[in-house]
């Protein structure tokens, strides 16, 4: 644990880091006991797999993030790590380009199969550290920035990382759970 609590300006920004990284560390602890077939597990048809789930949570972090650096600073080049980090090209799912997972069908959350565990790491892992390095540029005057008026309320910074972090512990929750039920059945 670091000994020098950050100053006033960056205790939001902090707390958020923390958010994002007990996040990471939890997919980390819960892909280094999976095995395929736990990762495809499905409860019924029409539920959500373990590995959908942590596709689609680091997704919705990707694209959020990205959008994020875009609407902050419109001249940037950052693009989502699923583009940038070919990502796309080594998952090779029957999604568009830019999908991610928001509104699929049963039948396309069985796209994903049973994948290893080492895709859904490393994207993981290059998203994280994305997440960090944006996280890292903010000041807390970011955190007020207006970067969605299509809502009533307007979308500030701090709203969408909240929407985000929420998000991805949701979903990484009902990932976890999946695994205590695929265990519970003597998988």
């Amino acid at each position: 644990m670091n000994e020098n609590p950050p100053d006033e300006r960056s205790w939001a920004i902090a707390l958020l880091r923390d958010g994002f990284t007990r996040v990471h560390e939890g997919i980390e602890g819960l892909l280094a006991e999976a095995d395929p077939r736990m990762l495809g597990f499905r409860t019924g048809p029409n539920s959500n797999s373990a590995a959908w789930l942590l596709w689609h949570l680091t997704r919705v972090q990707d694209d959020h993030f990205a959008h994020l650096v875009h609407a902050l600073d419109p001249g940037s080049s950052t693009e989502q790590r699923w583009i940038e980090g070919d990502w796309v090209s080594r998952f090779d799912l029957p999604y568009s380009r830019l999908d991610t997972g928001y509104g699929h069908t049963s039948e396309q959350v069985a796209a994903i199969g049973m994948p290893g565990t080492g895709n859904l790491r490393g994207y993981h892992q290059d998203v994280h550290e994305e997440t960090l390095k944006v996280l890292g540029s903010l000041s807390e005057a970011d955190l007020g920035v207006v970067i969605d008026t299509h809502w009533d309320p307007a979308i500030t910074v701090a709203m969408r990382l909240i929407s985000v972090l929420e998000d991805t512990t949701s979903h990484l929750g009902q990932a976890e759970f999946l695994r205590g039920v695929y265990a519970d059945l003597g998988h």
